[in-house]
């Protein structure tokens, strides 16, 4: 553990962020199982809605800074390439 007063405030800090950060990353694997789950079944409103969903998760952690763009967009488009391969058959 860290002896300076800032430095201890740091520790904090990063731990509440890493906490944050995680959930948030918890919550877009969610998403995106939810999706796939969806994309067996028939249901193409909810889908789209669903995939709408992913999509906003993704962009709204690129702007917090909690995955980098290129990450996002590799998630998107992975995630829509398995989609149109579950719905096309």
């Amino acid at each position: 553990m860290a002896n300076i007063k800032s430095a201890k405030k740091r520790v904090l800090v990063t731990a509440r962020n890493t906490e944050r950060n995680t959930a948030f990353k918890t919550s877009i694997k969610t998403a995106v199982k939810k999706v796939l789950t969806c994309a067996q079944s028939e249901d193409k409103a909810e889908l789209n809605a669903l995939l709408s969903k992913v999509y906003q998760l993704c962009d709204k952690a690129v702007s917090k800074g909690i995955l980098h763009k290129n990450t996002a967009a590799r998630k998107k488009s992975r995630l829509t390439k398995a989609v149109n391969k579950l719905t096309t058959k």
